[in-house]
C-alpha cells in the first residue's frame, strides 16, 4: 500500500473524510453558501476580487474566513448577490499559506486564475430550457466526427467573419451560400451526414493565454487547468465568466438543432500543473499517484497522474461530468488515456450517467502506472465491464489499414504493407470472437478484446500523429496523387462499412494536410500554429469527389443495419469471410447476409483489394448489383454483374448485391 501521509493509509483516509455533500460555491440571490473539501487544513479563507474582470491584477477586497464542519469540509454563507464576483480559496497548513482557484468553480475569471460566483440562469441562452436534442437508437448509430473548435474557422477559407472566427460562435456561424461556393462549417457537417461532433478539450485550460488572440497562441487543449468551465479563448470576452459559458451553451443548441449530438474530449488522468496545481495546494498528494519513493508517478507522460481509484478524485471527475450533462446537455465524453483510469470509476461513470450518454476513449496509457494492469480500464481489458457500453479506439483496425502510427515510412494494407489481412477482418467484426479468424496471425491482439461492437471505436486517424493523407504520402512518396486518393477513400470504405462505432478525423474527407510554412509535415501539432493546423476550405473544392465518397459512406451506413449489427452473435451469424486462393494476397472478401437482420440490402459480398493490381473473385453466383465501388456509391446501383467471376479495382472496394 502506498502511503499517503505518515499517518494514514490512503484506504482509512479516505473512509474517515468521505464527504457525500454538495461542493464549490452554491448560490442563491440573497446569499451563497462556500464548500471547500480540504482535510488537514488548519485554517481556510475565502478570498474576494470584486466584480471588475478586466482589473486583472486587482488585490484582495475581502477575506471571509471558513469554518470547519465535518470530514474535511470547510463552509461559510456569505449574505448578499454575489452573481459575478470572483473569489479564491487560502488554505493554510504547517503555518504557510496558499491561494486556489475552487475545482468546483463553475465560472472563472481571464486565464483560469480566480473563480467566479455565477447565476448560471442567466448563462442560458434563448430557447435553451426547450430546445431538441437529437437521439441515437443505439451507440452503434454514432458516426463521430473529431474537430479542434480553432482549427474548424479560424482561415478565411471558412467566410466566417472575423470576428469569431476559431470561436465558439464562428463555430456554428452559418455562412451565406453564395453562388459556386463550397458549404463551411456547420453546413459543411450538415451536408456530410455526420450525427456526433467530438470536440477537442473545450474545458480551461492552460496554456494559451486568453488576453491574447494571435496565430502562435495555441494549443490541442490537453492540458486541464478548470475543469467544469469551457475554455476562454474560445469565447468573444474571457474576462467575465459568463460569456464563454453562454456561447458555449449556444454552440452546444445549435449543434443539437441541427441534429448533431456533442461528444467533449475531457483529460481526467492528469494536470497541467502538478505542485501547484489548485488539487495539490487544497490537499498535497491526494489527487496525484506517487510511485514507491513518494514521488509523483508519470503514467500521462505529461508529469503527473490522477488518482481516479481514490473515493474523493473518483466522486470529483463524477460530479464534473454529470455537471457538463445536466447543466450543458452534453451527450457524451471521450476519454483521454482512458487506461489510466481504473476500471471500477470507469463502471461508476457509466452506470451514473444514463445509456443515452455516449462513453468512449483511449485504451491505452502513455508510461507505467503503480496501480497494476488488471485494474486499469485498458484495451486489453474491455471484456471486462461485460455489457456496459464503454468504447475503446482499435489500434488494430488503425494500424492495419494504414500502418503503425510509430513507424512513419511503414505501410499496411491500403498502401504496400503485407499479411495484414486477418488483422483487417479483426477490424471488420469489432474486435469480437469470430470463427473465420485466425486469432495467431493477427498483428497486434492476439484475443477477441471486446465482448460487444458497442465497446470498439472503429477509425484510422485522429489528431493525434499524422493526418491519413500525410501518412499516405510518407509511405508512397512516389504514388501518383491519383493512386493516394484511392487509398484515402479505401481506409473510408473499410471503416464505415466495419462493425463498432464509426469515427472520423476532420478533414480527412477533404484530405487534409498539416505543413509548416516550408513545406516540412508536422507529425504532433499540439500547440503548432494556425498555419499548419487550420481547416484549409480550398481543399474541399479541389477535392469535392471525395467528399462526396465520403457522404455517400456516411449516407449508406445511417441506411443499413448491415454494418452496424447489435451484438457480437448477430455478426458472428451473418458475416462469412471468404477462402481466397493463395495467390490473392492482400484481398480482404465476405459475404453478410442483411436479410437476417432486416436489411433492405439483402446479401451482399463485401470486398477490399489494397494491391496496385485488379484481382478477380469467383462469388459462385451469377447475379449482381454493384452499390459501391472505389469511385461512386448508390445503393439503388450503380451497374449490374452477370457474372461470378468478379474484377476488383486496384486500390478499391466493391460492395455487391446479391440479385
Amino acid at each position: 500500500m502506498i502511503k499517503l501521509f505518515d499517518k494514514y493509509e490512503i484506504n482509512d483516509f479516505d473512509k474517515l473524510y468521505e464527504y457525500t455533500g454538495e461542493l464549490g460555491a452554491i448560490y442563491n440571490k440573497n446569499k451563497t453558501y462556500f464548500k471547500l473539501w480540504a482535510p488537514l487544513a488548519e485554517s481556510v479563507e475565502v478570498v474576494f476580487y470584486g466584480k471588475d474582470g478586466y482589473d486583472y491584477n486587482s488585490s484582495q477586497r475581502e477575506i471571509v474566513k471558513m469554518s470547519y464542519k465535518d470530514r474535511g469540509v470547510w463552509e461559510v454563507q456569505v449574505n448578499g448577490d454575489l452573481d459575478g464576483e470572483f473569489y479564491n480559496y487560502v488554505i493554510e497548513r504547517n503555518g504557510i499559506k496558499n491561494e486556489a482557484v475552487d475545482p468546483y468553480a463553475k465560472a472563472v475569471g481571464v486565464n483560469g486564475t480566480r473563480g467566479m460566483v455565477i447565476d448560471l440562469k442567466r448563462t442560458n441562452p434563448l430557447g435553451w430550457d426547450s430546445h431538441k436534442i437529437p437521439n441515437l437508437n443505439s451507440p452503434l448509430d454514432a458516426i463521430i466526427y473529431e474537430v479542434h473548435v480553432r482549427d474548424f474557422t479560424i482561415d478565411n477559407s471558412s467566410r466566417v467573419e472575423n470576428n469569431i472566427k476559431g470561436k465558439f460562435k464562428g463555430f456554428w456561424f452559418e455562412t451565406s451560400n453564395e453562388k459556386n461556393k463550397i458549404n463551411t462549417g456547420i453546413n459543411h457537417l450538415k451536408e456530410l451526414g455526420i450525427n456526433v461532433i467530438q470536440l477537442l478539450p473545450c474545458f480551461d485550460y492552460k496554456t494559451v493565454d486568453e488576453r491574447y488572440f494571435n496565430d502562435e497562441n495555441y494549443n490541442w487543449g490537453y492540458d486541464p487547468l478548470n475543469y467544469n468551465v469551457p475554455e476562454g479563448s474560445y469565447s468573444t470576452n474571457p474576462y467575465f465568466g459568463e460569456v464563454r459559458i453562454r456561447e458555449f451553451k449556444e454552440l452546444i443548441m445549435k449543434l443539437h438543432e441541427n441534429g448533431l449530438k456533442v461528444v467533449m474530449d475531457v483529460v481526467f488522468n492528469h494536470t497541467a500543473d502538478t505542485d501547484e496545481s489548485s488539487f495539490n495546494k487544497i490537499l498535497p498528494k491526494y489527487y496525484y499517484r506517487q510511485n514507491n519513493d513518494g514521488s509523483f508517478s508519470n503514467g500521462s507522460g505529461c508529469g503527473n497522474e490522477i488518482a481516479s481509484e481514490r473515493v474523493m478524485v473518483r466522486r470529483f471527475i463524477l460530479d464534473s461530468l454529470k455537471y457538463w450533462v445536466n447543466e450543458y446537455k452534453i451527450d457524451g465524453f471521450r476519454f483521454d488515456l482512458m487506461g489510466l483510469h481504473d476500471i471500477e470509476t470507469m463502471k461508476k461513470i457509466r452506470k451514473e450517467l444514463g445509456e443515452n450518454i455516449l462513453i468512449y476513449g483511449e485504451g491505452w496509457k502513455a508510461s507505467s502506472s503503480p496501480l497494476e494492469n488488471k485494474d486499469l480500464s485498458l484495451k486489453e481489458n474491455i471484456s471486462r465491464f461485460e455489457d456496459l457500453q464503454i468504447g475503446a479506439f482499435s489500434d488494430d483496425i488503425r494500424d492495419a489499414i494504414k500502418g503503425s502510427v510509430f513507424v512513419d515510412e511503414e505501410g499496411a494494407f491500403i498502401n504496400g504493407g503485407h499479411d495484414y489481412e486477418e488483422t483487417i477482418k479483426f477490424g471488420i467484426v469489432a474486435s469480437t470472437r469470430h470463427k473465420d479468424i485466425k486469432f495467431d496471425k493477427l498483428k497486434y491482439s492476439k484475443i477477441p478484446w471486446a465482448v460487444e461492437p458497442y465497446q470498439v471505436i472503429t477509425y484510422t486517424s485522429a489528431h493525434d500523429n499524422y493526418t491519413l493523407w500525410d501518412k499516405l504520402s510518407l509511405v508512397k512518396p512516389l504514388a501518383t496523387k491519383e493512386e493516394r486518393i484511392k487509398m484515402n477513400k479505401l481506409a473510408a470504405a473499410i471503416v464505415l462499412t466495419s462493425q463498432g462505432i464509426s469515427f472520423i478525423h476532420s478533414g480527412d474527407e477533404i484530405l487534409r494536410t498539416k505543413k509548416d510554412i516550408d513545406g516540412k509535415l508536422i507529425e504532433n501539432s499540439y500547440k503548432s500554429s494556425d498555419y499548419v493546423n487550420k481547416f484549409d476550405w480550398c481543399r474541399k473544392e479541389k477535392y469535392i469527389d471525395v467528399f462526396n465518397y465520403y457522404k455517400k459512406l456516411i449516407e449508406l451506413r445511417k441506411n443499413h443495419r448491415i454494418f452496424k449489427m447489435n451484438t457480437a452473435k448477430e455478426i458472428n451469424e451473418n458475416i462469412s469471410f471468404l477462402n481466397l486462393d493463395n495467390n490473392l494476397k492482400n484481398v480482404v472478401a465476405y459475404v453478410a447476409n442483411g436479410n437476417k437482420v432486416n436489411d433492405s440490402l439483402g446479401k451482399i459480398a463485401v470486398i477490399f483489394n489494397g494491391n496496385k493490381h485488379s484481382i478477380d473473385i469467383d462469388l459462385n453466383h451469377n447475379k449482381f448489383i454493384a452499390v459501391l465501388d472505389g469511385k461512386d456509391i448508390n445503393e439503388n446501383g450503380l451497374y449490374e454483374i452477370e457474372s461470378s467471376l468478379v474484377k476488383v479495382k486496384p486500390i478499391s472496394a466493391l460492395i455487391l448485391k446479391y440479385i
